[in-house]
């Protein structure tokens, strides 16, 4: 298949040195200039905000300046043993007061990217941390040149510099990077160059970030779990997926930060399991153009960072309407809510927000799913204390805490789309759930098997016999439905029962969002994971979010950051904040504030680790993850299933 079409729309010193030095006069700028002020109580507590890049109608260049109060004064900025420690918004503050270059930070990456990383193009273990697929290193150095070159022009010229310049990204191997290929996790994919970037990757050009190449995603986008990368804090263990290598490399310090892609959990899983801070946007808040789809109208494209204020940074720069190449960025608010890009003020910055925790938002165990069992009854000791003790954080911040019922989505007269038993019609013989009803036509109408079907005739034998082994004929004695199956049968089902999946699915949203109100509760407060993860060697999740994809279905976002680490191997613990669609600015911001006062957790940096074994080189597999289990599935048509 083209790229254009599946799969895009659009001198040198070792990371070890380069601490900040002390600034020099005159280097430094109030942390805040201007922002929204917000008064709660009795305490006025302020916060800087920005429009997103895109809601602007000038070009990029006129509203840069606008962005300047994200970034802390250099004299601020905390002393870091390396320069790969530092914060997103802290390089752009020391770029711009050339205490460092671009070329030294780009550097930095490449040099820890050569000694942890493994060999690229793998797609299985390749005995370090893979969180890399492939790197173009002459690209990323040209770019890091171009902004030291732009960072000298501003001294005289005074222009406004973009607010990533010279900060080093990873992309998700299945978003479009000009003239990379895209594989989306299979060699299968090989020779899928893309012909542009995606919208999200112009954006990032944009705003200045330098590229440094893709990360690793689980095959074919389809496991919540992973085995490729190796986790951030012991390679040994399961890093996450799909978007496994974005939640690996920015805590890895492979990358600043990342994007990454979610179907259902595939940015939650990654940020959880690594420890990192992401967020997975509202359907629509960013344009999914030049992604390679799974299912349109759930995916979406979102920043994986090491702190939320930098992921904010990054989202606030990539949102926006993109009517030309995705229409579904048209349902967002134009412009949209102003980002937070720095703490409230004050001791109480949480003071007047309400934060639920559902009871009825159960967990999977090895036993399955846990369906009326309090969710923190299921946590192992360490994720419970961890849990209890970030309770006891939020209120000391202001807020209050308090569980709730939440929405049982194992009723079916609270859930009639996501998990429901239901048949809207049937279709040559084939039942059409409600989530089909909707999914299934999007398929269709992206031509999701043709444009495969159409690049497999490209490519040599084996090649094609993968792809049309994934997305066509399933082997003889499989039941599970083909892309190409289902995807016809999308074209196939009837107008009507289209509309009644649609309205099916916003009558789950106006359920959830009826129980939030009916308990005067903002948002909510959840752990996607809920005890030590496993090995890679046939490990995973022994206790998850059974309902990880609900957030998905409902199109709403989710804010994922650290909160402690386990006793006995040091992994991280991490939360999530979920909310209504397009709540992101307020779940945000809650999650800013509580990093600003609790900076250990998302601050600590993994040891180094030491590879014993001689790197490996994998053989050319066209698959190799084994077969995922449809309960930990990023395809929702398959996970849903698993739930009925």
């Amino acid at each position: 298949m083209s790229a254009d079409r599946f799969a895009s729309t659009s001198p040198t010193t070792p990371d070890s040195a380069l601490a900040v030095p002390e600034p020099r006069h005159g280097l430094s700028r109030r942390a805040i200039l201007g922002g929204a002020a917000a008064v709660t109580g009795a305490a006025a507590m302020t916060a800087a905000t920005v429009t997103p890049a895109a809601a602007h109608s000038e070009k990029p260049s006129t509203h840069w300046a606008d962005y300047e109060h994200a970034f802390p004064s250099v004299g601020s900025v905390k002393r870091r043993a390396r320069l790969v420690d530092y914060e997103v918004v802290e390089l752009a503050a020391l770029l711009r007061a050339r205490v460092v270059t671009a070329v030294q930070v780009t550097t930095a990456y490449l040099d820890r990217i050569d000694r942890f990383n493994g060999p690229f193009e793998t797609y299985g273990d390749n005995g370090a941390y893979n969180a890399f697929v492939r790197v173009d290193r002459s690209g990323a150095l040209a770019q890091a040149e171009a902004a030291d070159k732009q960072f000298a022009r501003a001294r005289s010229s005074r222009e406004a510099l973009p607010p990533l310049l010279g900060i080093p990204f990873g992309i998700k191997d299945s978003v479009a990077v000009q003239g990379l290929e895209a594989k989306d996790g299979s060699h299968a994919f090989d020779g899928n160059v893309a012909l542009r970037d995606a919208t999200v990757v112009h954006r990032l050009r944009e705003a200045g970030a330098v590229i440094l190449g893709h990360t690793v995603c689980s095959a074919f986008s389809g496991s919540i779990t992973g085995s490729f990368a190796g986790n951030a804090w012991n390679p040994a263990y399961v890093p996450g997926g799909s978007s496994q290598g974005s939640g690996v490399a920015p805590v890895a310090r492979l990358a600043a930060a990342c994007i990454g892609e979610e179907t259902g959990g595939s940015i939650m899983m990654p940020s959880a399991a690594n420890g990192a801070s992401g967020i997975k946007p509202s359907l629509g808040t960013a344009p999914v153009a030049g992604l390679m789809p799974l299912s349109p109208g759930y995916d979406v494209l979102g920043p994986i960072a090491r702190s939320v204020r930098d992921a904010s940074l990054i989202l606030s720069l990539i949102l926006g309407p993109d009517a030309a190449n995705d229409p579904l960025t048209l349902s967002a608010p134009d412009p949209f809510p102003a980002m937070p890009l720095t703490a409230r003020q004050g001791s109480k910055p949480l003071h007047g927000v309400t934060i639920g925790i559902p009871q009825t938002d159960w967990m999977r165990t090895s036993q399955g799913v846990q369906a009326g069992t309090a969710p923190q009854d299921t946590y192992d000791a360490d994720h419970s204390a961890a849990f209890n003790r970030l309770k006891q954080q939020l209120t000391s911040l202001g807020a209050t805490v308090k569980e709730f019922p939440g929405l049982d989505v194992t009723l079916p007269e609270n859930d009639p789309y996501f998990s429901s038993s239901d048949v809207l019609a049937t279709v040559d013989g084939s039942v059409v759930s409600p989530s089909s009803a909707v999914l299934s036509p999007n398929r269709y109408e992206i031509r999701y098997w043709d444009a495969v079907k159409e690049f497999a005739a490209t490519r040599p034998a084996d090649q094609a016999a993968a792809l049309l082994s994934q997305y066509g004929r399933r082997a003889p004695g499989e039941t599970a439905a083909s892309f190409e199956s289902a995807t016809r049968f999308g074209g196939a089902i009837p107008a009507s029962v289209r509309v009644e999946g649609e309205k099916r699915r916003r009558k789950l949203q106006a359920n959830y969002q009826a129980a939030l109100d009916k308990a005067d509760v903002d948002f909510m407060l959840v752990m996607s994971l809920g005890a030590q993860i496993g090995l890679r060697t046939g490990g995973g999740f022994p206790v998850y979010r059974a309902y990880y994809q609900l957030p998905n279905a409902l199109t709403w976002p989710m804010v994922s950051f650290p909160i402690g680490y386990d006793s006995t191997v040091g992994l991280p613990i991490t939360a999530q904040f979920w909310g209504p669609r397009f709540s992101e600015p307020e779940i945000v911001q809650a999650a800013i504030d509580y990093q600003d006062h609790y900076p250990q957790y998302h601050n600590a940096a993994p040891p180094d680790p030491v590879f014993t074994a001689p790197p490996k080189v994998a053989p050319r597999e066209l698959r190799v993850e084994s077969t995922t289990p449809p309960e930990l599935s990023n395809d929702p048509l398959v996970a849903e299933e698993a739930l009925r």
